[in-house]
C-alpha cells in the first residue's frame, strides 16, 4: 500500500503528525508546548504520512550544527517518529523514513542522528549505534572524591531568564571538546533545555553557575525531589546537566551538587563512559553505573560525511558500502588523507552503511564490528588500519535527548 508523504503545511497537520508518536506517551500537547516545539522544528521539517486525507504517521528533524571529530557538520536531528496504531505493519514508517532521508540529502546535510526509543527499528534505515551513555545514583555516604577541588570556584544561583547567556559559553567549550553535541540557539535553551511547562509545577529546575575571578567556569541544571523518611531527610536531586570548561571546573561543579544539604542521593543520566566522575569518586562502584545505547548515526552522504571529519591516524582504506535505502551511497569509497572519493580500487572492508555510521564518531571500533559479524575484512590488516585512522578521544557525549 502506498502513502502520500510530504511536509506539514499548517498547525493542524503538524499537530496530527506529532501525535503519531505523542499518543503513546501522553495526550495532545498543550497549546504552549505545541508552539514551542513548532518554533524549534518548523512545518517544513515535519513529514506526515497521509492515507487519503488522514494523517497516519509522522517524522521530524531538527536542523543541527553537529560536532564531529575535528569540527562540525550540518546534521538532521531526527525526532518524533511514529505511526498510528490503526496503520501499524503497513509500510508507513518505511515510507516516512525514506522520504525524510531523501529530504535530508536534498538539503545537503551529510549526516543524521537520533535517539532510538526502540533500538530494533533504525538499523533497517541505515542508522548505526555510535555512542553509549550511562546513569548513576550516588548515595551521600559514597560521594567522596579522591582529590580536593579548586576552592577558588564560587557558586551562585542564576535566574532562568539569564541562564542561556550565562551557560552558553561553557556549552560552546564542550562542543569543541566532545563529538555528538550540537549548537544551541537562545530559543533552544529557553524552550527546550531550561523550561518544560509540564514539569515546572512539580519539580522546577535549578540553575547554578561556578565562577572564578568573575568568569563562569561551570554550570549545573538540576531538579530536587523532597522526601523525609524515618525522621531523616531522604531527598534526591536529578542532574540534567553539569558541565565545566576544564577538569578543575568539572570536578568543582559535581562537588557542589554532592554537598547540597538534605540530599540522600544524586542521580544523573546521559553520562559518557569516560566521564571524569568515575576516577574522581573514591567509591565509583557504589555509583551503580548502568549503560545504555546513545546516539545512532546515519551517513546520508558517505563522501561528504567521511571528508567532513578529522582523523588522527594516517593511511588509506577502501570501503565497499552497502546502502539499499539510500542507493546514492552504494559502492566503493577510498578514504585517503582525510578525503573520501569514489574509486575502482579493490575494497579493503565490506560493510553496510549502518556499521560505517556506528564507527563514524570514533567510539565504536572496526574491530568490534568485525568481531560482531557486522563487516567483512577483505584485506589482511585493514581493520587495524581503519581503527588507527578513525580512533578519537574523548568519547562522544550528547547530554540531551532530542
Amino acid at each position: 500500500m502506498s502513502f502520500d508523504i510530504r511536509p506539514t503545511r499548517d498547525r493542524d497537520e503538524f499537530r496530527a503528525a506529532l501525535y503519531a508518536i505523542g499518543q503513546y506517551f501522553s495526550g495532545q500537547p498543550s497549546e504552549e508546548r505545541l508552539d514551542r516545539f513548532l518554533g524549534l522544528l518548523g512545518l517544513e521539517r515535519m513529514h506526515a504520512a497521509f492515507d487519503g486525507d488522514v494523517i497516519v504517521g509522522g517524522a521530524g528533524a531538527f536542523t543541527f550544527d553537529f560536532s564531529v571529530p575535528g569540527g562540525s557538520l550540518p546534521c538532521a536531528g531526527v525526532t518524533v517518529v511514529g505511526t498510528y496504531p490503526t496503520h501499524r505493519r503497513r509500510g508507513v514508517l518505511t515510507s516516512v523514513m525514506r522520504r525524510q532521508l531523501e529530504d535530508i540529502h536534498e538539503r545537503g546535510e551529510p549526516i543524521a542522528a537520533l535517539w532510538a526509543s526502540e533500538e530494533r527499528i533504525y538499523g533497517r534505515f541505515g542508522y548505526g549505534l555510535a555512542s553509549w551513555w550511562g546513569a548513576i545514583s550516588v548515595p551521600r555516604a559514597a560521594n567522596g572524591f579522591t582529590v580536593p577541588v579548586d576552592p577558588r570556584l564560587q557558586a551562585r544561583f542564576v535566574e532562568r531568564e539569564a541562564a542561556a547567556a550565562t551557560f552558553g559559553p561553557v556549552w560552546d567549550v564542550l562542543r569543541m571538546q566532545r563529538t555528538g553535541t550540537f549548537a544551541r540557539s537562545e530559543a533552544w535553551w529557553n524552550n527546550r533545555r531550561l523550561f518544560v511547562p509540564d514539569e515546572e509545577a512539580g519539580h522546577p529546575r535549578r540553575f547554578v553557575a561556578l565562577e572564578r575571578d568573575g568568569e563562569v567556569r561551570a554550570y549545573a541544571i538540576y531538579k530536587p525531589t523532597f522526601a523525609f523518611e524515618d525522621g531523616a531527610p531522604a531527598s534526591k536531586i536529578d542532574v540534567l546537566e553539569a558541565i565545566g570548561v576544564d577538569p578543575e571546573a568539572t570536578a568543582a561543579i559535581w562537588r557542589f551538587l554532592f554537598d547540597i544539604d538534605w540530599i540522600a542521593s544524586v542521580d544523573a543520566s546521559l553520562l559518557p563512559p569516560d566521564h571524569p566522575l568515575f576516577f574522581l569518586l573514591a567509591e565509583p562502584r557504589r555509583a551503580r553505573f548502568r549503560m545504555s545505547d546513545g546516539l545512532w548515526v546515519r551517513l546520508v552522504d558517505v563522501g561528504a560525511a567521511l571528508s567532513g571529519r578529522a582523523y588522527l591516524g594516517d593511511g588509506s582504506v577502501v570501503f565497499d558500502v552497502r546502502d539499499t535505502f539510500c542507493p546514492w551511497n552504494e559502492g566503493r569509497w577510498k578514504l585517503d588523507g582525510g578525503v573520501a572519493a569514489r574509486t575502482d580500487a579493490p575494497a579493503d572492508i565490506a560493510l553496510d552503511v549502518g556499521s560505517l555510521g556506528a564507527a563514524y564518531l570514533g567510539a565504536v571500533s572496526f574491530t568490534q564490528l568485525r568481531d560482531s559479524l557486522r563487516l567483512e575484512e577483505l584485506t589482511s590488516g585493514a581493520v587495524a588500519r581503519a581503527d588507527a585512522i578513525f580512533a578519537w578521544r574523548p568519547l562522544p557525549w550528547c547530554p540531551e535527548i532530542f
